[in-house]
């Protein structure tokens, strides 16, 4: 901090100095040139004298003084010059007795006097100086608060930069009707709202009011909105502020606006605040490769100090967000710091229908759109998922002119979301078209034909994203469990693309590289995280280091011998043989269905659930 404002002060007078010379400089030149230029020659009384009598002079001026006259002679040619005399005789008397003019010359002269104030004089003195130093000044000036703005500045940098939300603010208000689904997690925050609103019914009980709650949850779920509906149903001031605008290049900084931020939120008690991605300073402490000692590690122990500082009748709450539970150092998650964890999964079917409602609230809706499907065709979707299917679905239809977002638009925009844009004007050999569309109907009529695979909803070879084409298959309903059968068919689908290609071509392509690559960390998770394969038995294989760098675990601890990895190796193998097997059998016994939907696919490229079901029939 000490060498920011040396090197600012230096460079402030460094500045000065060279604005000062330079305007001597300009001045200097410019009061050369405008002399050389308009003044008036100089000349004497006898040079007057000769031009009167030469009747070479047009007119004269005197301007008198204190103690002298200013003569000023204009010629008959023009020429100006200037002649300064005693003000005691007279200028005629002067030309006519001390230089012999005649009497006659001097009558034919033109003389206008002016008297001079004393005010004139000194102006005419003094301004110049003046307009110099009122120039210098006001640059002194400009650069003094310069100075005085940048030190003002060094001085806040440890300054709070949190984002302050008045209570009263209604058009930023947001309340728990606005969160749509999350139905536990705002079961949960309702005790933190009546903790805020009616703080003496759990002190007369004894109880304290917790300190911290930490909102754990995958990116999009709605965290940072949960948080804001606390604030609002409590209706006390929100504090908001990222864990990355603590952290600056400066060591001490973050803490220094830590203890600014917990003053604030302090001194509007009762009051929420809230650290967004509180990962990225609550960290491990020690995992780095620089020391301990450095800016994320003060401000993460300033943090810890500030919320065991809080005092039982200190009715602040802070409130964290993080989508790295797993990351954060364990001073933070004990009793008394983050008392509660509130864990926010992803949506639900019942939610994902309720926040599609809560995005739809604004947009013109066609009436063939039905939310309930359009939650059933998208499992997995965060809240940001589901907002960004609706505003895709909009442009869409803006795009074609429409005035009104139609079922059309919707389901293209989950395939957007899920796999990228089509690509239209990608184009295809007629063979690697063929090959396209058996790989997909190899895909589809494994997952129609086995019992426990997911409904087909769509087969396209329109190429969207990386893919050349796609078979779209989704869950009736959400699940929490997943059977070692529904793995095995899962697998034999994966399959269904290389063995189609491997049966009509008899040759393989690099189309079923991503479904090998998918099918083999499958089988291995079957192996060695679910504990489903009958030669190894039930035992989970491999374990996870603690030791965290960036975020990131370093290395997976092997807690097996090689001989183990050897067996686990083949059995991956015996896995994606068998399903090979099995889509191999499927596609032989059902050759005329693959050719029937491979032709339906060469004609219109695309089949949607319905036109499939039919086929199948």
């Amino acid at each position: 901090m000490k060498n920011f404002k040396k090197n600012s002060q230096n460079s402030l007078w460094k500045n000065l100095i060279t604005i000062v010379l330079l305007f001597i400089l300009l001045t200097s030149l410019f009061s050369f040139l405008d002399t050389s230029k308009t003044a008036p020659k100089k000349v004497t009384l006898g040079e007057l004298a000769q031009s009167v009598s030469e009747d070479a002079v047009e007119s004269v001026e005197i301007k008198t003084g204190e103690d002298f006259q200013d003569i000023t002679i204009k010629l008959k040619d023009g020429t100006i010059e200037t002649v300064t005399k005693d003000k005691e005789t007279s200028l005629e008397t002067v030309l006519r007795e001390d230089y012999g003019v005649a009497q006659e010359k001097i009558v034919a002269l033109t003389i206008s006097r002016v008297q001079k104030s004393s005010a004139e004089v000194w102006a005419a003195a003094l301004l110049p100086t003046i307009i110099t130093l009122a120039f210098i000044g006001f640059l002194l000036y400009i650069m003094f608060g310069k100075a005085q703005q940048a030190n003002t500045q060094a001085m806040s940098f440890g300054k709070s930069t949190a984002r302050f939300f008045k209570p009263g603010d209604v058009k930023k208000k947001i309340s728990f009707k606005d969160v749509a689904g999350a139905r536990e997690a705002k079961e949960e925050l309702r005790e933190v709202v009546e903790f805020l609103k009616n703080p003496e019914k759990f002190q007369k009980l004894g109880a304290r009011i917790p300190r911290g709650v930490l909102l754990l949850g995958a990116p999009g779920t709605g965290k940072t909105l949960l948080a804001k509906a606390v604030a609002g149903e409590a209706d006390v001031p929100f504090f908001n502020i990222s864990g990355s605008e603590f952290v600056e290049m400066f060591v001490g900084v973050g803490a220094s606006r830590v203890r600014d931020l917990f003053k604030n939120a302090k001194k509007n008690a009762p009051s929420i605040l809230f650290i967004d991605e509180i990962d990225a300073v609550g960290r491990h402490r020690g995992a780095g490769l620089g020391g301990g000692h450095d800016e994320r590690e003060q401000t993460l122990n300033q943090i810890l100090v500030e919320m065991d500082g809080f005092d039982t009748k200190d009715n602040v709450i802070v409130i964290a967000a993080t989508n790295r539970p797993d990351v954060l150092d364990p001073a933070l998650l004990r009793p008394g710091r983050f008392d509660r964890r509130v864990m926010i999964d992803l949506p639900d079917i019942k939610d994902r229908e309720a926040i599609l409602k809560v995005h739809a609230k604004n947009k013109p809706i066609g009436k063939d759109i039905n939310l309930k499907k359009v939650a059933q065709r998208t499992p997995g979707f965060s809240g940001a998922d589901l907002f960004n299917l609706l505003n895709e679905a909009a442009i869409l239809a803006a795009k074609k002119n429409k005035e009104i977002i139609e079922n059309e638009e919707v389901l293209e925009s989950i395939e957007k979301v899920l796999m990228g844009p089509e690509r239209k004007g990608k184009v295809f050999l007629e063979k690697e078209k063929k090959i396209t569309a058996y790989h997909e109907a190899g895909h589809a009529l494994i997952g129609h034909l086995l019992p426990n695979t997911d409904p087909i909803h769509k087969i396209s070879i329109v190429s969207r994203g990386r893919a050349a084409g796609y078979t779209l298959n989704l869950p009736q309903e959400d699940r929490n469990f997943r059977t070692k059968s529904e793995f095995i068919d899962e697998l034999a689908m994966l399959m269904g693309g290389y063995a189609a290609e491997k049966i009509i071509f008899e040759d393989l392509t690099t189309g079923a590289s991503n479904d090998l690559k998918r099918a083999s960390e499958l089988a291995r998770s079957i192996i060695t995280k679910y504990g489903m394969s009958e030669k190894l038995g039930p035992i989970v294989f491999g374990e996870h280091s603690d030791t965290v760098f960036l975020g990131k675990e370093i290395h997976e601890q092997r807690n097996y011998s090689e001989k183990i990895a050897a067996a686990i190796d083949e059995e991956v193998g015996v896995f994606l043989n068998e399903a090979l097997k099995t889509a191999t059998e499927i596609i032989e016994k059902n050759k005329d269905k693959l050719e029937k939907i491979t032709k339906r696919l060469l004609e219109v490229e695309v089949i949607e659930k319905e036109e499939f079901e039919a086929l199948m029939a």
